[in-house]
């Protein structure tokens, strides 16, 4: 999806301190200070190939780990470079894993969002991404209650997915330029709802969904994905947490902050549950297109201009657990 051809396609924040495994595969240079090593994981009927940020301070104490999606186009290291996430994993002391899609499951090395056979708990790339997370809990100290997966574009759209099917292991979720669960059945419907934008059925969803707090960020001259997709992102977790208690409805407060950084004016709703819990975080930003913002221009598809999305994402993740 970061081509639009289907056939392929801070607010304040303290840093964390924690947690490496000598017995990873290869490492990789260019890693801010700690390792950036290589990997693979099958699970007998798939495999996938990864990349693993280890901060330089992590010693085995459990730490929080991000699962880190790519774009069309991109892999595990483009990815890296261009949000920047792992200088801020080295700061906060977490983990964060970037799974790679692999060019035999699409051409372009997209996630398959659109498709229906990856849309539920225990199929398809939901069950491998889910299960390669699964396996870091055995090789790794994680602090499971601090486990969080976000995306750009098919990337935010396979993190919604994710989050909606395996709500036990990510308990938050962080889509960019991404796409409401079930937006699209095949390649036809998905040019459509990128396009267009869809009715997405938000109660239609299985029982056991529990509501997973959401981020989403948008810009509002995106011309590959439609503005209109991310406002569904949040709708959809907003009316998981209504609808959470069978027979009864649960009420959201919404606020709304104006602001500008680097360049870049943005608006921010925040959603809030009854106790204050916070639903969902919607940002738009204005003037911006089909691009990680406040992203590294050593990236592809980033946007250096605007609020810093990777720094406002890990802050948002690390919150959930306090």
């Amino acid at each position: 999806m970061m081509n639009t051809a289907l056939s392929w396609p801070f607010f304040g924040w303290n840093p964390w301190t924690a947690a490496h495994d000598a017995t990873a595969p290869s490492t990789i240079p260019s890693a801010p200070q700690g390792e950036f090593i290589a990997g693979s994981y099958d699970s007998g009927a798939q495999s996938m190939r990864y990349k693993l940020y280890i901060p330089s301070n992590y010693c085995g104490e459990p730490v929080p780990l991000v699962v880190m999606l790519h774009g069309c186009g991109q892999d595990a290291t483009d990815f890296a470079l261009g949000t920047g996430m792992n200088e801020l994993a080295e700061q906060a002391g977490c983990l964060v894993l970037y799974p790679e899609q692999s060019v035999q499951a699409n051409w372009n090395r997209c996630w398959n969002w659109y498709e229906e056979a990856h849309h539920a708990r225990d199929e398809g790339e939901p069950a491998l991404i889910a299960g390669l997370t699964q396996q870091l809990f055995d090789s790794h100290a994680i602090d499971r209650a601090r486990v969080s997966v976000g995306g750009l574009s098919a990337g935010g759209a396979m993190a919604v997915i994710l989050g909606r099917t395996y709500p036990d292991v990510f308990k938050a979720v962080g889509s960019h330029s991404g796409l409401a669960h079930g937006s699209a059945m095949d390649s036809s419907t998905a040019f459509i709802a990128m396009r267009e934008g869809v009715d997405v059925d938000l109660l239609e969803q299985p029982a056991s969904l529990c509501p997973t707090p959401t981020i989403v960020f948008h810009g509002d001259v995106d011309h590959t994905v439609h503005q209109k997709n991310s406002g569904d992102v949040v709708r959809q977790a907003i009316a998981c947490y209504a609808g959470q208690v069978p027979g009864e409805s649960r009420e959201t407060a919404m606020s709304e902050q104006l602001g500008a950084t680097s360049g870049r004016e943005f608006t921010r709703h925040t959603h809030r549950g009854e106790a204050g819990d916070v639903i969902a975080e919607h940002w738009t930003i204005h003037g911006a297109g089909h691009a990680w913002s406040g992203g590294q221009e050593r990236g592809s598809y980033t946007d250096s201009r605007g609020p810093d999305a990777s720094r406002e994402m890990l802050r948002f993740f690390m919150e959930q657990a306090e």
